[in-house]
């Protein structure tokens, strides 16, 4: 597996976002296989694993923390905080980014991790109720007393990713982003790529859908937040297909799949842009790990945005209620 730089952090180029083991997608994932995938993917060259305290609550971190235990010292593990979530799990409503609630997070994610460093330790949403200066301020204390070695922000915006940088380096900002979801592009990767930051995409499939296996018929359970997704409702699925279509297209001609394409897509913007697909199934994790290899040349990737910039995506990428929390 290639290397790539995260602000002064060195990772695998393709990262491992576990959320799916555990949350999001339906029932969780049996936990012996998900310690399987998660080392499989060790095995295979990953290097960066991404977790938080929120998706569970505490579970994944706990499952990541077993997994990772006899390897700890090959791999980066990233988690988060920002929640209001109470000590026994228990979520209350809103955002949670006092400093002294930092602290206490910082030091359960360490217990659920099995660890005794934090490798990324990342907001997980913008608090607008705590100023990112004192945010960042104490994530600084945590990495001056050895429990962090990186701080990281989530959807944040360009002025609140400079506000933050000014009171401790930025190492990594993650947001949405992919083929059908661009929005980091107008102001955030500038600010990322001006103060040497390295950027996360999270959600590089598209919730799953830009790997073609999901259509209009498709069912959800109730457990999967997709359920309640406005670009994943029937009609939207319908609309977007011709996104996939697009990414069909291109991995036929390169003898890939479109999740390759999609992901291959991604790395080929920036060389600071480390994707975190997650997936629950050993061959699909292969075939995420392929798409470092596929090679798109200048040509196709800008066959491949023309013929974007002309489908009009259908829906917005999540609820109101969760988009509201974005780019403060």
């Amino acid at each position: 597996m290639k290397k790539r730089k995260l602000g002064n952090l060195e990772v695998s180029a393709l990262g491992f976002g576990c959320m799916g083991l555990s949350y999001g997608y339906g029932p969780a994932t049996d936990k012996q296989q998900a310690i399987h995938v998660i080392r499989a993917a060790v095995e295979r060259g990953v290097t960066f694993f991404d977790t938080a305290e929120v998706y569970g609550p505490f579970t994944n971190e706990e499952v990541v923390g077993e997994a990772l235990a006899p390897h700890r010292e090959q791999v980066v593990i990233a988690t988060k905080f920002g929640f209001d979530i109470a000590p026994d799990g228990q979520r209350r409503a809103g955002l949670n980014s006092r400093p002294e609630h930092i602290k206490q997070v910082a030091e359960a994610s360490l217990k659920h991790l099995k660890t005794g460093i934090i490798d990324i330790f990342y907001q997980h949403r913008v608090d607008p109720d705590v100023p990112i200066e004192d945010v960042a301020g104490a994530v600084k204390d945590l990495i001056q007393a050895g429990k962090v070695k990186h701080f990281g922000l989530s959807e944040a915006s360009a002025n609140t990713i400079r506000r933050a940088h000014a009171v401790h380096a930025v190492t990594a900002v993650q947001s949405e982003y992919s083929i059908w979801t661009r929005d980091p592009e107008p102001e955030v990767l500038p600010t990322c790529e001006e103060l040497g930051v390295g950027f996360v995409p999270w959600s590089p499939l598209g919730q799953g859908f830009l790997t073609g296996k999901i259509d209009a018929s498709t069912k959800f359970e109730s457990t999967d937040f997709r359920a309640v997704f406005p670009r994943f409702t029937e009609e939207a699925r319908k609309a977007n297909q011709a996104v996939v279509d697009l990414l069909t297209q291109i991995a036929r001609r390169k003898n890939a799949t479109p999740a390759q394409i999609a992901l291959a897509w991604l790395l080929a913007q920036k060389p600071w842009i480390v994707p975190i697909p997650g997936t629950t199934k050993i061959h699909r994790l292969e075939e995420n790990i392929g798409s470092a290899s596929v090679e798109l040349t200048a040509e196709d990737l800008k066959e491949i945005n023309a013929t974007a910039s002309n489908i009009p995506i259908q829906g917005a990428r999540l609820p109101e209620s969760i988009l509201q929390m974005s780019y403060r």
